[in-house]
C-alpha cells in the first residue's frame, strides 16, 4: 500500500511542477488518437476512450486538441498513424523499468531510448525480461478535500477497490484492469476531483533506494528518458526514501 501512495504523490507533485505543458499535451492527444482508432471515437460508447478525455481535460488539454486527436484517430484527419510500444531497461542497484511510448516512427523511437538510457548509467532490456517484475492494475488518484466515511469506502470496495489509500490529501485507489471504470464513476458520483485514472504497471516488489547517490541515479535515468516526446511513461520498481 505505501509503494501505492509514493507512487502516486511523485506522479501528482512532478504533474504539478512539470513546466512541459505541450509534451503533456501530445502525450494525451497521441494516446486519444490510438483509442479512438481501436474503439471508435465516440466517448458515449468507447470507455477507454471517455477515461482518456477525462485525464486530458484533469491536464488543461483544450477541447480543440482533443477533437482533431479524435478526428485523426478515426481517419477524418490524415497523418501518420500513432502506435504504443513498450520498452524495457535496468537501472542502478538492480531498478527494472518499463518504458511506454506512442509514436508515429518506431525506428527513431527506439533509437532515441536506447540512447538515452545508455548515456545515463542504464542498460537497454528486452521487454519480457522485465516486464514479470510488473503488474497492470487500474490506478485512481483523486483529490480529498473531506474526510471519508467508512461506509464510503466498502462502496468502493464493493465496486472494485483493492487499496485505498490516503496522504497528503490524495487519494490513491488500486483495482483490477475491469473494475477501473466502475470505481472512477463512484467517485465522480460522490463528487471528488479525479486527477488521473488509467492503467499503470505497477511493480510485484521494489527494490529500496535509500541513499541519496543513487537515488539522484535514479532520478537522472528516468528525466532522461522522459525528455523524449515519444515517452508516454516510465514505470519503475525502485523505492525511493522521502
Amino acid at each position: 500500500m505505501s509503494g501505492h501512495s509514493k507512487w502516486a504523490n511523485i506522479r501528482v507533485k512532478k504533474t504539478a511542477q512539470d513546466a512541459r505543458r505541450g509534451k503533456v499535451f501530445t502525450r494525451h492527444a497521441r494516446l486519444i488518437e490510438i483509442i479512438a482508432r481501436s474503439g471508435g471515437g465516440e466517448s458515449d460508447t468507447n470507455a477507454a476512450l471517455r477515461t482518456a478525455i477525462d485525464n486530458a481535460k484533469a491536464d488543461s488539454v483544450p477541447n480543440a486538441n482533443i477533437e482533431r486527436a479524435i478526428k485523426k484517430g478515426t481517419g477524418e484527419n490524415k497523418g501518420e498513424a500513432m502506435a504504443g510500444v513498450m520498452y524495457a531497461a535496468m537501472g542502478p542497484a538492480g531498478t527494472a523499468f518499463l518504458i511506454e511510448c506512442l509514436t508515429d516512427n518506431k525506428n527513431r523511437t527506439l533509437g532515441n531510448v536506447k540512447n538515452n538510457i545508455a548515456k545515463n548509467g542504464g542498460r537497454f532490456a528486452e521487454s519480457g525480461s522485465v516486464s514479470w517484475l510488473f503488474e497492470q492494475k487500474g490506478i485512481v488518484v483523486a483529490s480529498v478535500s473531506r474526510p471519508m466515511s467508512e461506509e464510503e469506502q466498502l462502496e468502493l470496495i464493493d465496486a472494485g477497490a483493492e487499496d485505498i489509500d490516503i496522504s497528503d490529501d490524495i487519494l490513491t485507489i488500486t483495482t483490477s484492469r475491469d473494475h477501473l471504470a466502475s470505481v472512477r464513476t463512484l467517485l465522480r458520483q460522490k463528487n471528488f476531483e479525479i486527477k488521473e485514472a488509467g492503467l499503470k504497471y505497477i511493480p510485484k516488489q521494489t527494490v529500496e533506494i535509500a541513499d541519496e547517490e543513487t537515488a539522484n541515479l535514479v532520478m537522472q535515468l528516468i528525466d532522461a528518458i522522459e525528455e523524449d516526446d515519444d515517452v508516454a511513461e516510465v514505470h519503475t520498481n525502485a523505492a525511493l526514501s522521502q
